[in-house]
């Protein structure tokens, strides 16, 4: 690939440290935008990296003084509302710029969770029973619905708001925690049945062809004695409470190859019907049944060297570097087709 005039647009506290090295990376907030940068650097392009929070005269001006080629999207919400960073990609393709990652149709479909789970459900892709509680709404509980039942935030990312306490078997628990999730996120709140099972992410790459990466299992250690094996926010970000509980990452174990063909068939249909591209990350449940439920779906996902769609890759036999290089293209060649 010839280079590139690459801009990486990041949230502004996570522009990583000029003199960040492997060492303080490790756990850093600002660890996927590190690699990538650095990463970018290595693969010979000329990287600059914006900071960017709610001016969008700054991404403007930007775009005017550094003529990318492509814009690397690291943004995970803008003006503190997740829902609006498709409109910063719907801007980016009013400028006629190359991007990575999702469209703004597929971030729409894909971080609304209820409307995530009524397009899988339309194309015969099982989901957990669910229902959406809006703020200042009475609590209304759908007869079909079975404890134990667990409590989210509809839009909210990254396990945002999920705790042990978020798992809940009564009625008396299941309105506590709704009103924890309007009144500490300020979202609505999505309460859907807890399905028990192996936790699995499966990456997927491509734009009108796509590869399904292996699916990476979360293993939770002493949680399944202790507690509920959910991927709370401490599962996901505390590394001192992931060494407590033995809560390791790593390639699924004891599934046969009748459900791997299941899950990489149903994870390339559930990233068509969602009109996905570029990259994205399913989260699904198996269980003991081999049933596969679809949790979530969560396009541009963490991309941070030795995390689980990096690792998926590498186990694949694709390298960190080369899995940044096809990103890259994918958001080039996107372009072109549009």
């Amino acid at each position: 690939m010839n280079s590139l005039k690459v801009l990486v647009l990041v949230h502004e506290e996570m522009i990583p440290p000029e003199k960040a090295s492997f060492k303080t990376v490790d756990w850093a907030d600002w660890k996927t935008e590190y690699y990538v940068r650095k990463t970018l650097v290595d693969l010979g392009h000329d990287v600059k990296v914006l900071g960017l929070n709610s001016d969008l005269e700054v991404l403007r001006n930007e775009i005017e003084d550094f003529s990318p080629d492509i814009i690397f999207n690291l943004l995970e919400e803008f003006a503190d509302d997740p829902e609006q960073v498709q409109n910063i990609v719907s801007y980016l393709e009013l400028k006629n710029l190359a991007y990575t990652g999702c469209s703004p149709q597929g971030l729409s479909l894909g971080r609304d969770k209820s409307l995530t789970k009524k397009v899988l459900n339309y194309h015969g892709i099982l989901t957990p029973k669910f229902f959406v509680v809006q703020k200042g709404e009475k609590v209304k509980i759908p007869k079909e619905m079975k404890y134990p039942m667990i409590v989210k935030s509809l839009v909210e990312e990254a396990s945002m708001g999920i705790s042990q306490d978020s798992v809940v078997k009564s009625e008396e628990k299941l309105v506590a925690r709704i009103e924890f999730i309007h009144n500490s996120l300020g979202t609505p709140a999505l309460v859907e049945e807890y399905i028990d099972g192996k936790e699995l992410y499966v990456g997927v790459l491509g734009n009108k062809n796509t590869k399904v990466l292996p699916p990476w299992e979360v293993h939770f250690g002493s949680l399944k004695e202790k507690g509920y094996p959910i991927a709370t926010e401490k599962v996901k970000f505390s590394k001192s409470y992931s060494k407590k509980h033995g809560i390791r990452r790593g390639p699924v174990k004891g599934l046969s190859d009748k459900t791997l063909r299941e899950i990489e068939k149903l994870s390339r249909a559930a990233y068509k019907s969602l009109n996905l591209n570029g990259y994205a990350r399913m989260d699904l449940r198996v269980t003991k049944e081999g049933e596969i439920y679809f949790l979530e779906v969560n396009p541009n996902p963490e991309l941070a060297f030795g995390e689980c769609l990096a690792n998926a890759a590498k186990f694949s036999g694709m390298s960190y570097e080369n899995l940044i290089g096809k990103i890259l293209n994918l958001g080039l060649s996107w372009k072109k087709a549009s």
